[in-house]
């Protein structure tokens, strides 16, 4: 394996080695469709052979977007044989983002999942200068457009299987591993997106170093539902995908992913948190309406598996009797709960992102998934660190990956040094030199801390986040965001804070939690807005805002952090109004400007505030929201928490 350095070459490495084995599957019309890795590669040259023949230069960029299907994945393959370099879009980008994205890339072609895509592009291509053909994979809908600059995936293999091959073998001839694999842009939290220049290299020792770390193997399979803009999706679904020639599900759409990820049931699993959040969620409403006896059973057995179940996956000593009742709780709960959630064979399972509430990570843990975190970010190629087997903690991202260095800044900053860090920000000299210096090492933008006795990592937030309270203590409110969100009615939470006497707090209601509670409880109501400010929601969620408040006093670093007052926003947070990135974070400055009003009413000590919101809809058109909120106190529990230099300075 040591002689392959280029994807295009793992790719001719696994047709041999693997021809009949399955490298995709995609579900369409009720029925999973295979590739074996013989038949992907023979698509994959004549798509690369297409574009060639229909012009593509080497160094030309291609971007791709639509959602996870086997083509695309394909297409990205079959444009690196072709001596271009891929660039993911965000599949739900609006026409804004996706001129930028291609404006800034100077794409010369796109490959378009459908009709949407293809539409989205069209209305921004007056904006866009050198783009010279787009390639559709669904042709519904688009058989009266013009196909002058059109044309059909299948048209494209047909150009290549008439084309001569030559042309191909001699640009990949060409290729090394420093030649660039792919180009994918950052999700814009404080600015313009930046495109992030990978090598083959980049990609291919990260997704050897992480495969051997985890033991992942050719007979695995993994689920490919997250962005394939989003570096991750390309580690795990290109990257880890061709080093090792595990299989790679597609599901046949977003609203089928639950059902498609229990009847494949993947052995190498990996979402954010606001997946496994969302799943938990669905999983308390339905034990909300469950009978009497089932849900006390629930109960009873959960209390025990958050005990005992995190130990046994870590292969401490449990006691005989535990052993027997946790045993009984799997065949009564815990199977049945893992077969729901399609997670019955998950070998490893990981989470990143953004941080993890402890009691929604050790929820899945006590169940028996091997879920484990990880701590990375684009420019790394995704890995920084990883937990090893029977070295999982809820509070720390664990040590670093093979061949990753890792240094704390004086001012706490985490920066690392690795085989994956990227070669550049594309056209944009003056952030690659102030995040990556000389000597190859890489500003995070995180804040944290290496623990003496373990060598872990402990992420606290983003530098740019964590502050200080009046009082010296220190803020940090991812934190406490966390915490909030572990509650199925709480969707999102914002903590505000940094030079303040105390934290206050927005929250987003879960819809679909909250609005099953409605129904049981016979509380109509005529939209998210009215029952986000019905009073026994406001009770509920007072409830779990001095719950987290309990548990964060017990933190003698973060205790300050709790919350003196909070309110519910009248409106979920939506990257459609820039307050959220594609990949579902917080923007947090551009909410203290929009809701500066809501801020300075909490602090102000007021009961109630008029407010009206701009919003856009599907459609793209603007509106208003107009709301009466209420403002209302929490419970603190008195402590004097401690500055992290304290911390520190007490475990060392």
């Amino acid at each position: 394996m040591s002689d392959l350095a280029t994807i295009p070459q793992f790719l001719d490495r696994n047709a041999r080695d693997f021809g009949a084995s399955a490298a995709y599957r995609e579900k369409e019309f009720g029925i999973w469709q295979e590739w074996s890795w013989s038949d992907a590669k023979a698509e994959i040259e004549e798509m690369a052979m297409g574009l060639i023949d229909l012009g593509l230069e080497i160094g030309e960029h291609v971007a791709v977007i639509g959602r996870n299907r086997p083509q695309l994945y394909m297409a990205m393959v079959a444009a690196q044989c072709a001596g271009g370099i891929p660039v993911p879009l965000y599949q739900d980008a609006v026409g804004e983002e996706i001129a930028y994205v291609l404006g800034h890339c100077h794409a010369k072609f796109v490959i378009a999942g459908d009709q949407e895509q293809v539409d989205k592009v069209l209305e921004v291509q007056d904006r866009i200068t050198g783009l010279r053909h787009m390639i559709y994979l669904d042709g519904r809908g688009l058989r009266k457009y013009d196909h002058g600059h059109l044309s059909s995936m299948e048209t494209l293999r047909e150009r290549g299987r008439g084309a001569d091959r030559a042309e191909m073998d001699r640009r990949r001839a060409q290729q090394t591993g420093a030649t660039t694999c792919v180009m994918l842009y950052t999700s814009g939290t404080t600015g313009k997106p930046k495109g992030v220049v990978l090598s083959h290299d980049n990609i291919v020792a990260t997704s050897k170093a992480s495969s051997e770390f985890d033991g992942l193997r050719q007979t695995d399979e993994v689920l490919a539902y997250l962005p394939m803009a989003w570096v991750g999706d390309f580690i795990f679904s290109i990257g880890q995908a061709m080093v090792t020639g595990f299989t790679v599900n597609c599901p046949e759409s977003a609203d089928t992913i639950m059902h498609d990820l229990r009847e494949i049931g993947p052995t190498y699993y990996f979402a954010p948190p606001r997946v496994f959040e969302g799943q938990l969620t669905n999983v308390m409403i339905r034990m909300e309406d469950a009978s009497a006896l089932k849900k006390r059973m629930f109960d009873y057995f959960m209390s025990h598996a958050k005990r005992v179940g995190p130990r046994l996956l870590d292969g401490e000593p449990v006691g005989t009797m535990d052993r027997l009742k946790y045993r009984l709780g799997e065949f009564l709960v815990y199977g049945p709960l893992k077969n729901t959630l399609g997670l019955s064979r998950i070998r490893v399972g990981y989470t990143a992102g953004e941080a993890i509430g402890p009691e929604l990570f050790d929820f899945y843990r006590s169940i028996g998934i091997n879920l484990k975190q990880l701590y990375g970010q684009t420019e790394a190629s995704v890995f920084i660190t990883q937990q090893k087997d029977h070295e999982v903690r809820s509070d720390t991202v664990g040590t670093p990956t093979p061949g990753v260095e890792i240094r704390i800044d004086d001012n706490g900053e985490v920066f690392y040094r690795s085989p994956g860090t990227f070669q550049e920000y594309y056209q944009n000299p003056e952030s690659t030199a102030s995040t990556k210096d000389p000597e190859g090492w890489v500003a995070t933008g995180d804040a944290g801390f290496i623990e003496p006795d373990t060598g872990h990592l402990r992420i606290i937030d983003r530098a740019k986040d964590v502050g200080k309270l009046a009082s010296g203590a220190m803020f940090a409110p991812k934190y406490v965001e966390n915490k909030l969100k572990f509650f199925p009615e709480i969707y999102e939470a914002v903590v505000f804070g940094n030079g303040r006497d105390r934290c206050v707090a927005f929250v987003n209601i879960d819809l679909t939690a909250v609005g099953n509670w409605a129904e049981r409880n016979n509380i109509a109501y005529a939209s998210y807005q009215e029952l986000s400010q019905h009073p026994r929601v406001l009770d509920t969620i007072q409830s779990h805002v001095e719950a987290v408040n309990e548990s964060v006093a017990a933190d003698e670093m973060l205790s300050g952090c709790q919350i003196h007052r909070f309110l519910v926003l009248h409106k979920q947070l939506d990257a459609d109004d820039e307050e959220m990135t594609r990949t579902q974070k917080v923007k947090r400055r551009t909410i203290e400007e929009k809701y500066a009003d809501l801020i300075d009413a909490l602090y102000a000590g007021k009961d109630e505030i008029y407010t009206e919101t701009e919003v856009t809809y599907e459609d793209g058109r603007k509106g208003k929201i107009r709301a009466t909120l209420d403002l209302r106190d929490a419970k603190v529990v008195p402590v004097e928490a401690k500055t992290l230099e304290q911390v520190v300075e007490a475990a060392e």
